[in-house]
């Protein structure tokens, strides 16, 4: 079937999640023929899981420091011209209710469900069309157009936005379609790879922390410059938990991650006090005053056989607060793409306009959310990331 022969709309949106839902509303709303190809039977299969079931849908704090990228200044344009205030007024303007939780995540009352409805009800208010079950199969560009493929037929349109975002979660069908786009259309890429996910062991870690599987912890975690002061949850096979999904997103294979247990309590000046004044208390019986009794014995284990506080000299007690502020530890891996949350990495932004979204290179071609390499921290940033992204690429494409 040739371009001209296929079915015509102005703009073709690949990918029915948040950004694409965004996109569509804005562009639709420009008077645009719009069409979004859903593959899955349902629209937003990642909100509906996200937060619970509650879809921790924007942050208070959303700002560009909050996103990695190989161009950390790309994602200024989008987020200034769509800000998390704005859609939160478009939530409220629902009448969906909402809180927030700590360190400005902010989540729906009831169901994450009321959000793909509010997408899908401001989609049909614009006119757009949405094929669900009908996933794109490739992209051809002749004469100044584009030409869809999608569940054996052709569907032609001036601009086309790929909105099929990473490799995360591919129970609910993530796929490298983008990945392959960018590909056949010449576009760079920065390498994908799991990111907001929980990190695997080695031999020793596993030795020392087998059985810790469940206990929790508030610690502050490092990562070359990157820290982050969350919670640290072990497992059976390794570290999870709102801290380590935040560091992971920065980790580099080889390297360690820095871990403090106790970031609020200046421990030396504790442990000396302590000395003076309760010279027989065992060290142990004061970090489990802070520290869940399995946890300590593992962060002492090191140490052996330890004596009272009395006999413990300056050296032995700076040695072991080292042993419990600054802890080394070695992943080998990460639980990978099947529990990561999000891809880090994607469509290089080099071959993007920040303003627009639109390929420098291929007229009419536009790619947002989750295949860009843009990715934000744990807590609401990747969807105000979906929501800025799809809103700039609807007013363009």
């Amino acid at each position: 079937m040739k371009p001209r022969d296929a079915q015509q709309f102005d703009v073709v949106i690949i990918g029915g999640g948040a950004a694409g839902l965004m996109c569509a509303i804005e562009a639709g709303r420009r008077g645009r023929r719009v069409l979004v190809l859903e593959k899955a039977e349902k629209c937003g299969k990642k909100i509906l899981i996200s937060g619970g079931g509650r879809c921790n849908f924007t942050n208070h704090f959303a700002a560009p420091d909050r996103f990695i990228s190989d161009n950390p200044h790309y994602c200024k344009s989008a987020l200034r011209q769509y800000t998390q205030s704005d859609f939160l007024a478009l939530v409220e303007r629902h009448g969906i209710a909402w809180h927030e939780k700590k360190l400005g995540q902010l989540f729906c009352d009831r169901s994450a469900e009321e959000i793909v409805a509010m997408l899908e009800h401001e989609c049909a208010a614009a006119n757009v069309t949405i094929w669900r079950g009908a996933g794109a199969e490739n992209i051809r560009r002749e004469d100044g157009r584009f030409t869809v493929k999608a569940g054996g037929r052709q569907i032609g349109a001036e601009s086309v936005v790929i909105a099929t975002g990473g490799l995360s979660i591919p129970k609910l069908g993530a796929t490298d379609f983008a990945y392959r786009a960018a590909k056949d259309f010449g576009l760079p890429m920065a390498t994908p790879r799991p990111g907001l996910v929980p990190l695997t062991f080695g031999t020793g870690d596993k030795a020392r922390f087998a059985n810790l599987s469940g206990v929790s912890a508030d610690v502050e975690i490092r990562f070359a410059k990157a820290r982050f002061r969350e919670n640290l949850l072990f497992t059976h096979r390794g570290l999870s938990g709102p801290a380590i999904l935040q560091i992971s997103s920065f980790w580099e294979a080889g390297k360690p991650v820095e871990i403090d247990f106790l970031p609020d309590l200046d421990l030396a000046s504790r442990l000396k006090e302590q000395r003076k004044v309760a010279p027989k208390m065992k060290i142990a019986t004061l970090l489990r005053e802070h520290l869940a009794n399995r946890l300590v014995d593992a962060l002492l284990q090191p140490f052996g056989e330890l004596p009272e506080l009395g006999n413990c000299s300056d050296r032995l007690i700076a040695d072991i607060v080292n042993g419990i502020k600054l802890v080394k530890v070695f992943p080998t891996g990460t639980e990978g793409y099947a529990k990561a949350e999000v891809t880090v990495g994607g469509v290089s932004t080099a071959a993007l306009d920040s303003k627009t979204m639109a390929c420098r290179d291929v007229p009419g071609l536009f790619v947002i959310g989750e295949a860009v390499d843009v990715t934000g921290f744990l807590g609401g940033y990747n969807f105000q990331w979906a929501w800025s992204s799809g809103y700039v690429a609807g007013q363009y494409a």
